[in-house]
């Protein structure tokens, strides 16, 4: 999990892109997310991007541009940020149910639906709060984004299914702490 914490933190060394006068910037750091997500699956995945925010919210210089601290989350960025939690659960979710045969089509609508639906549902509302601007507006704003976006899903997809090949069983379900209670229960 640090390993992918700290993928998400190398990937905003590039920097950031700032396109048509937005204030959240075009950034590396969603692929590390969407591939957390696809190559751990849901909780392990959640728990590197939580590990990697709190490391931000320490005050660590990780996001893109050497942004870092609290301060952060009041920004128009905040809304991404907790939209990574959703997306990696959601792409995390998914792709456990994809294996053990992890095909590229399949996978590209869930990975998809975590690393840009998820998000931008989070994250477009919050940046339209913040701003303000209309609803609207802000998801029209957010399209600049979707090409990137795209192109991360379709990278995140090829590595996740080498990966997947070259380590099978690298995501095991395990059942829910209730589930593993009654199981006990009924084994005894």
């Amino acid at each position: 999990m640090a390993v992918f914490a700290a993928l998400i933190a190398a990937l905003g060394l590039p920097g950031a892109l700032y396109l048509g006068g937005t204030a959240v910037p075009i950034t590396f750091q969603t692929l590390g997310v969407m591939l957390a997500g696809a190559i751990l699956g849901a909780r392990k995945g959640f728990l590197s991007v939580l590990l990697f925010l709190a490391l931000v919210a320490a005050g660590l210089p990780l996001l893109s541009g050497g942004r870092g601290g609290i301060a952060v989350f009041v920004g128009p960025s905040v809304g991404y940020l907790i939209g990574w939690l959703v997306g990696v659960a959601v792409i995390g979710w998914f792709t456990a149910r994809l294996l053990p045969r992890y095909h590229v089509l399949p996978a590209l609508g869930p990975t998809a639906l975590g690393g840009i639906v998820a998000v931008y549902l989070v994250g477009v509302p919050v940046f339209a709060a913040i701003m303000p601007a209309p609803l609207d507006v802000a998801f029209l704003g957010s399209t600049v984004f979707l090409p990137g976006d795209i192109t991360k899903v379709v990278v995140t997809v090829l590595v996740a299914k080498g990966v997947h090949r070259a380590w099978p069983g690298l995501i095991t379900p395990r059942p829910w702490p209730w589930r593993r209670a009654a199981e006990a229960t009924v084994a005894a």
